[in-house]
C-alpha cells in the first residue's frame, strides 16, 4: 500500500493543469490486436464465466508475448456482441469526429440534439468496447461477462456478493496468466463502472487503478427507490440485458465443456428479475419497492478504494446524484481522485471532448490515467482537475473540491403571490426572500405528454434527437404543476452543490408523490431543468445520522425507504416533508429567474403501483409564516468568484 499511497501525494496548487490540458499517450506501437474469444474461467462454487482476451499484436498479426499491463471490464450486455459491434461503433465515432469538427457547441452547453452527435466522438466508444486506444499502446484488455449474462453460466445477480466475489477470483485469475505483468487496472461505463467500483473496494492484489464512467454509489437509491418510486428504465434495462444472455458464443461454451451447464441455467432463469420488477410495478407492498440489507450490500466501499481513480458523470445522467457523491467519499488526494462533470445523459459521455475548449478524448484520458498509476509514466494527468465541471449555462472551470467553500447558503421561501411568469402552470407562484401570506395551493390532476425532460432523462438523452422540447423548454410539462419562480437575477449567480426542499403538505388520501424539478427560466420564457427529486409523504422518515447538514440548514435529507421507516399519512392531516434534489452546478445569467415546480408525478421518470395512484387523492402544498416551505440551497456571486480567481484564492477556469 505504501507505493500507491506516494501516488496519491498532492501535487502542488500552483502546477494544475485546465480543463482543456492535454496528456501524451505517445503513438500506436501495435497496429493489430490479437483476440481470443470464450476463455473459460472457472469460480470456486462451479460457475464457469466467459472473457474475451484482446492483445496487441505487431503487423502481419504476431502476438506480443511480453507480460503487459492487464485491463477489465465486467459487463452484463454481452461482450462478444460489444465487440462484434465495433465495426459499427467505429464507423459513428468516425462521423462523429469529423462532425465534432464541424458542429459548434450548443450556446449555452445544453445538451441537445448537436451535442449527442458531437459525443460520438468524444472517445466514449473506446470506454465501452475494449479500447483500442489501450491495446495500441501495450495493454492487455480483458472483456468478462459477469454471472448469468452472455456466455457466463449461472444466474445474473444484479452485483450481489456472489458476483463481488468472481470479481475477485476474475482478478487473481487474469494475474497469474502468461500475458499479464501483475499489474491490473479496472475500467468501464455504467453496470461496469459500478462493477469497478465494487471491486477496487475489496483491494485486489495488484490493482493499480481504476477509471470509472457513470457509475454509481447506490443503484437502488439512484434508480430503483428514488424518493420509493421506480423507473420505467429498470424494466427496459433488464430487458435488454435478459435478451442478450440468450446469444452465446457457441464455440467458447463447448470448447470450456459448459454448452449444457449454460442451457440448464439459463432455463433455470430464463428472465431474471423481470417478474419481481413487474410485481414491484403492480402490488405496493411488494419487497423490491423497499430498501434492504440486499441493497446496501449492492454498495461499493467507496472509502476503502486506496488506488487512483478516475469518476467521470453528467449533470443529465442516471446516476447524476452519485459522481460527486463518490468523489466526495474517496479517501484519496487530489490528483490520485478525478471527477469530471459534463452536461450530458446517460448515453452522451464525452461529448465535444478532443474539440478546442474542451477536455481530452475520454479514451485518451483513460489510456493517460492508466499509463500514469500502471506503468508509472510521468504525463501530468495527476495534476488535471482534480474537479473539472461544465457548468450548465456556463462554462468548464477546474477547482479543487467539488462544492464551493465560499459558497453561502440561502432560503427561497415558496409564495402564492403571482410572479407573472408562469400562465401555463396549474399555478403560478413565487420564490421570496421572506415567508408570504397564508395559503393552500392544490396541485393539478392534470397529466402531461410524453414530451418533456422526462422522457430523455429516461431515454439516456437519446430523445433530444427529437427536437429542442425534449430537451430545452419543461413549459409542457410545467402545465400539471405548481410553478414558484424568483425575481430576475441582478447579477450572473451560481447555484451549486445538492438542495432540500422543504414542504408542509396536506393530502386527503392515504398517500401522496411530490415530484420536484429546478428549472433556470429566460428572459423569453424558456424553462431549461437543471435537476430534480422525489418522495412519497409516506417515506418522508429523515436518516439524520446519514444526512447533510451546512450552518445548521439541511441540504442532503437522507431517507431509509425501508418498509421499517414508513410513516402513515391521514387524509386532511398536515404534514411536513424534506426533499432531497440532486446536486448540480448551474450559472443563472443577470436577468434569468430560478424556478421550482411540485407535481403529483414525472412520468415516465417516476412509475407508481396502481393502489398507490388509488391512494392518492387530492394534494395541497400549505403556506404559513409560521411553518414555511422553502427550498435549501448554496449560491455564489460570480463576480465575487472572479475577484478570488485573480487572487489566486479559489477556481481556475
Amino acid at each position: 500500500m505504501t507505493e500507491q499511497r506516494s501516488y496519491a501525494s498532492r501535487p502542488e496548487r500552483h502546477s494544475r493543469t485546465g480543463h482543456d490540458a492535454r496528456f501524451e499517450i505517445g503513438p500506436a506501437q501495435y497496429p493489430a490486436v490479437r483476440v481470443q474469444r470464450g476463455a473459460g474461467i472457472r469460480i470456486s462454487d462451479g460457475a464457469t464465466l466467459s472473457a474475451d482476451i484482446f492483445r496487441p499484436a505487431r503487423r502481419g498479426g504476431d502476438v506480443v508475448r511480453d507480460p503487459l499491463p492487464a485491463v477489465v471490464t465486467f459487463t452484463p450486455y454481452n461482450k462478444t456482441a460489444i465487440d462484434r459491434a465495433a465495426p459499427l461503433l467505429g464507423l459513428g465515432h468516425a462521423l462523429g469526429t469529423r462532425l465534432n469538427r464541424r458542429l459548434r457547441p450548443t450556446p449555452g452547453g445544453r445538451a441537445g440534439a448537436r451535442e449527442v452527435v458531437r459525443a460520438l466522438g468524444g472517445g466514449a466508444v473506446d470506454v465501452i468496447r475494449p479500447s483500442r486506444t489501450l491495446i495500441s499502446r501495450g495493454y492487455v484488455y480483458v472483456h468478462v461477462d459477469v454471472r448469468g449474462t452472455g456466455s457466463s453460466t449461472g444466474v445474473m445477480g444484479m452485483q450481489d456478493e456472489r458476483e463481488q466475489q468472481d470479481f475477485q477470483e476474475v482478478l487473481a485469475w487474469v494475474r497469474e496468466q502468461p500475458w499479464c505483468d501483475g499489474t491490473l487496472g479496472l475500467s468501464g461505463i455504467s453496470y461496469s463502472a459500478m462493477a469497478a467500483l465494487l471491486a477496487a473496494g475489496r483491494r485486489p492484489p495488484g490493482l493499480k487503478a481504476v477509471f470509472a464512467v457513470e457509475g454509481s454509489a447506490d443503484f437502488a437509491r439512484d434508480l430503483m427507490y428514488t424518493g420509493g418510486a421506480h423507473s420505467i428504465f429498470i424494466m427496459g434495462w433488464l430487458g435488454v440485458v435478459n435478451a442478450a444472455k440468450w446469444a452465446p458464443t457457441v464455440p467458447g461454451l463447448m470448447k470450456s465443456g459448459v454448452l449444457l451447464r449454460y442451457l440448464r441455467d439459463r432455463a433455470a432463469s430464463p428472465a431474471t428479475k423481470i417478474g419481481a420488477i413487474a410485481g414491484a410495478g403492480l402490488w405496493a407492498g411488494h419487497p423490491e419497492n423497499f430498501y434492504k440489507q440486499a441493497e446496501l450490500d449492492r454498495r461499493p466501499d467507496i472509502t476503502g478504494i486506496d488506488v487512483p481513480t478516475w469518476v467521470h458523470g453528467g449533470w443529465h445522467d442516471l446516476f447524476d446524484r452519485s459522481n460527486p457523491l463518490i468523489y466526495q467519499q474517496l479517501r484519496l488526494e487530489p490528483g490520485a481522485k478525478q471527477l469530471v462533470m459534463d452536461d450530458a445523459y446517460h448515453a452522451t459521455p464525452g461529448t465535444g471532448f478532443g474539440t478546442p475548449g474542451h477536455p481530452q478524448r475520454l479514451d485518451e484520458l483513460q489510456c493517460a490515467w492508466f499509463d500514469r498509476w500502471t506503468k508509472g509514466i510521468d504525463n501530468g494527468i495527476d495534476r488535471y482537475g482534480p474537479v473539472t465541471l461544465r457548468r450548465l449555462g456556463g462554462e468548464w472551470v477546474t477547482r479543487d473540491e467539488f462544492a464551493d467553500p465560499a459558497a453561502s447558503v440561502c432560503r427561497w421561501y415558496l409564495s402564492a403571490a403571482p410572479s407573472h411568469t408562469a400562465a401555463h402552470a396549474g399555478v403560478d407562484g413565487s420564490l421570496t426572500s421572506e415567508p408570504g401570506d397564508q395559503s393552500r395551493l392544490t396541485l393539478p390532476r392534470t397529466r402531461t405528454g410524453p414530451i418533456s425532460h422526462n422522457t430523455t432523462w429516461v431515454g439516456a438523452g437519446l430523445p433530444a434527437l427529437l427536437g429542442r422540447k425534449w430537451v430545452h423548454d419543461n413549459r409542457t410539462a410545467e402545465s400539471s404543476a405548481l410553478a414558484f419562480t424568483s425575481a430576475p437575477f441582478e447579477a450572473d449567480t451560481l447555484l451549486h452543490g445538492p438542495a432540500n426542499l422543504h414542504l408542509t403538505v396536506l393530502a386527503t388520501g392515504t398517500e401522496a408523490f411530490w415530484a420536484v424539478t429546478v428549472c433556470d427560466v429566460a428572459p423569453d420564457g424558456t424553462s431549461t431543468v437543471l435537476t430534480r427529486g422525489a418522495l412519497k409523504s409516506s417515506r418522508r422518515a429523515v436518516d439524520e445520522l446519514a444526512s447533510t447538514r451546512v450552518d445548521g440548514e439541511l441540504l442532503v435529507a437522507v431517507h431509509p425507504l425501508t418498509a421499517e421507516a414508513l410513516l402513515p399519512v391521514v387524509p386532511g392531516v398536515e404534514h411536513e416533508l424534506d426533499i432531497d434534489i440532486n446536486a448540480t452546478e448551474a450559472v443563472l445569467r443577470a436577468g434569468h429567474r430560478l424556478r421550482v415546480t411540485v407535481a403529483r408525478t414525472s412520468w415516465p421518470r417516476y412509475v407508481l403501483t396502481p393502489a398507490t395512484t388509488r391512494a392518492i387523492k387530492g394534494q395541497q402544498v400549505v403556506l404559513d409564516p409560521e411553518r414555511p416551505s422553502y427550498l435549501s440551497c448554496t449560491v455564489s456571486d460570480l463576480a465575487s468568484e472572479a475577484v478570488r480567481v485573480s487572487l489566486g484564492t479559489g477556481d481556475s477556469a
